[in-house]
């Protein structure tokens, strides 16, 4: 018996000994007064042990059984070892066929002395920034490097997410992050929900010039602006807006996109028996669906602020690196210490000399070449474009000969030496003036 059931009982003995009213004793203990009659009335009839609860000493009907609460323990420690209480009690309802709450797994797993792999620890407290009203309107962007793959090696996810809801708009593996991961992430963007208002990024090269913000108020006045990177001038052309953060918690909503991924991610990864990077590229689609339907919210305003992207612009001509070059000869042109020729339709292109050309090039498209609005094809060419030379008629090509005059000095006989061009004319002036008189 307990000591609140001993306190109990002698409240109750003393309702029957008269020394207490029930509304006393109702009072003292914290019961209805129909309670403590109902107890007085089992304590005479039964006895003081009326008092004890009768659940006491028996197992619930709807309590785990043991079986269940060892296989729970078991997977933990085996199959599930890596995952976090929150992810396990999902993984054991979708694969194991296990229905139990997240509070059971969790005093389960820590009565038998096991510890979340995932840390808890107190955490700076900064003002969170009301999320966005419609979807499309804010994308966060970063990467993170990471062992995604348990025992493999290190590489790096791109991804992007929404601010307004919170869901996962693209995700990409790259060996390191670099701007090809990028420029993947922004296609399934376009491709699945169209143009954002706006991306919200760090400081990295990619997304921002070494330069920015160093120019002197005196070249700001003479027009000088500094040069947009790759990735900038791709969403230039497509009309998104960048914003820099200058601060990881000025983007936290992708900052902790990445502490729930990281936990979660390399155990999906090991249940599927994905081993490579490319595998698990193509898991990530699927992956996705799952986690926005989990974490997802919706928008306070339902209206979208994505927009499509015009049927005639082909995206990847956008989402690529774009240089300057010149047309040498033949509409050949030098790129990268190789020389290459323009094609189109399958034929060599009509020669455009020493005319300005963009150079586009990416993984998707290999090396393309942009000419007054029109993509043309490239071919890798052996040696250095040449001239091409001109046939003229042979009528044409005879240049009359010049003869001298009878009188040139050239024609002069004997062992006498022709008088230069200059002497002869100065002769011939001198002949010309009139005689100076003599005083």
């Amino acid at each position: 018996m307990t000591q609140k059931e001993i306190t109990r009982l002698r409240v109750i003995n003393q309702t029957i000994d008269g020394v207490l009213t029930i509304r006393e004793a109702a009072e003292l203990l914290g019961l209805s007064e129909r309670q403590v009659l109902r107890l007085k009335k089992g304590v005479v009839e039964e006895g003081p042990a009326f008092i004890i609860h009768k659940n006491r000493g028996r197992k619930p009907k709807h309590a785990i059984s043991d079986g269940t609460r060892d296989l729970i323990i078991k997977l933990k420690q085996t199959k599930y070892k890596e995952a976090n209480f929150n992810h396990f009690q999902e993984l054991i309802e979708e694969h194991e066929n296990i229905q139990v709450s997240y509070p059971t797994v969790y005093r389960i797993l820590t009565e038998a002395g096991i510890k979340s792999p995932k840390k808890h620890r107190k955490r700076k407290v900064y003002h969170r920034r009301k999320r966005k009203p419609q979807k499309g309107m804010l994308v966060q962007i970063d990467a993170s490097p990471h062992e995604w793959i348990i025992g493999g090696s290190s590489f790096d996810l791109h991804g992007a997410i929404d601010d307004a809801t919170g869901e996962i708009l693209a995700l990409y593996f790259t060996p390191n992050e670099c701007m090809e991961g990028y420029f993947e992430i922004v296609r399934q963007i376009v491709t699945n929900h169209g143009i954002p208002t706006s991306i919200y990024c760090d400081r990295h090269t990619i997304f921002v010039s070494p330069n920015d913000g160093k120019l002197s108020i005196e070249d700001q006045l003479k027009g000088k602006q500094v040069n947009l990177t790759q990735f900038g001038r791709a969403m230039d052309e497509l009309g998104i807006n960048i914003i820099k953060a200058y601060s990881p918690q000025a983007k936290g909503r992708i900052e902790r996109l990445w502490g729930t991924l990281q936990s979660r991610l390399p155990v999906e990864f090991k249940i599927h028996g994905i081993t490579t990077m490319e595998a698990a590229n193509a898991f990530l689609a699927e992956f996705i669906v799952k986690f926005n339907k989990k974490f997802g919210v919706k928008a306070s305003d339902p209206e979208s602020a994505f927009r499509e992207l015009e049927p005639e612009v082909n995206i990847d001509f956008i989402l690529c690196q774009k240089e300057e070059r010149q047309i040498i000869a033949n509409s050949g042109f030098s790129f990268n210490g190789k020389y290459y020729q323009l094609y189109k339709n399958g034929k060599k292109a009509k020669s455009i000399p020493k005319a300005k050309i963009t150079v586009l090039t990416s993984s998707k498209i290999g090396i393309k070449a942009s000419y007054a609005g029109v993509v043309y094809d490239t071919n890798l060419l052996d040696e250095r474009p040449k001239v091409a030379v001109k046939s003229v008629p042979n009528s044409e090509s005879k240049k009359a000969k010049h003869v001298p005059a009878k009188d040139h000095p050239w024609r002069n006989s004997g062992n006498e030496k022709p008088i230069p061009l200059y002497e002869s004319f100065l002769l011939r002036v001198k002949r010309q003036m009139p005689k100076s008189k003599k005083y």
